[in-house]
């Protein structure tokens, strides 16, 4: 496989992608999320936390303030912008490195830039809220294009595709292209597979597996595996069913999910436990790069 490098460059940031995997730190404040809901509600205990992770290594910070996991319904702006905007303000005195904000919302988007976020992480890929492409473009900030098949609420009910690499990479492909109808350079979007969101556990690891054919797209591409359901089912026996949220052995196969996407051409990953994926990363990486120079001595 070719590596594929990038130079994103956008307001006040930079990174380079290709030779280092960089690492998405996820912080959600929320009551509700699949693996860590109410964990860091609390504005200090979420503020503690973004500073660990970026301690440990993260590139990025993540901030939600709405669950996005399989039947969650969706809260107001109001709410929203409630649980996110005091960290955001409060962290960007605290950590150098970006703050994405994860939200399908252009006010949202709009008061989080405001606050000092510069990312924004749609899962909707511009199409809920169609003003957020506005937004971004206007704010010359990056945007996080994701795959979804449905809503989060209804989107594990039965996903059928007919084809799925030729599905995923066409919507990928029309949402790169609905960015730069918005005044969006194609130099600052990021896309993502959407593992867990309208796929069954055989369709996550095919999207694994298959990963380089959406380098076609010429663009980055972010992948996030952590502590999601396919991962528990995967591992789960007729002995002992899945494994909980808590148990370690999630964490195990979340690194081995993050190392196959990374030797397969993710370029950044999104994770709850930054420490083990940045020494999961390094390995990966020196693997990754290991005959891009002379090996014979």
């Amino acid at each position: 496989m070719k590596l594929r490098t990038y130079h994103l460059k956008w307001r006040t940031h930079s990174l380079e992608l290709g030779i280092k995997t960089r690492i998405m730190g996820i912080l959600n404040i929320t009551p509700d999320s699949f693996s860590d809901g109410g964990k860091f509600f609390a504005h200090e205990t979420a503020l503690a936390h973004a500073e660990k992770m970026a301690a440990a290594g993260a590139d990025i910070i993540d901030i939600g303030g709405e669950s996005t996991r399989p039947f969650s319904q969706a809260v107001s702006v109001d709410e929203e912008c409630r649980r996110v905007l005091p960290v955001i303000e409060q962290l960007v005195g605290r950590i150098s490195i970006p703050i994405s904000i994860d939200t399908t919302k252009a006010a949202v988007a709009r008061a989080a830039i405001s606050a000092g976020a510069s990312i924004i992480n749609d899962i909707s890929a511009l199409r809920f809220d169609p003003e957020i492409g506005r937004v971004a473009a206007e704010k010359d900030v990056l945007v996080i294009l994701m795959h979804m098949k449905g809503m989060p609420a209804n989107m594990q009910v039965d996903p059928v595709y007919d084809d799925l690499m030729t599905e995923v990479s066409e919507f990928l492909k029309a949402a790169i292209n609905r960015a730069e109808s918005y005044g969006i350079e194609k130099s600052k979007v990021i896309i993502d597979p959407g593992i867990g969101f309208g796929k069954t556990v055989a369709h996550n690891l095919c999207l694994i597996n298959r990963l380089n054919q959406f380098q076609k797209l010429e663009v980055p591409i972010l992948v996030g595996t952590s502590r999601k359901a396919f991962i528990r089912k995967t591992l789960a026996t007729l002995e002992t069913g899945e494994p909980a949220p808590e148990n370690p052995l999630i964490e195990t196969g979340t690194q081995a999910s993050l190392t196959a996407t990374i030797l397969n051409g993710a370029h950044l990953v999104r994770v709850h436990d930054v420490a083990n994926t940045v020494a999961a990363a390094k390995i990966a990486d020196a693997i990754k790069t290991a005959c891009l120079s002379d090996t014979r001595h």
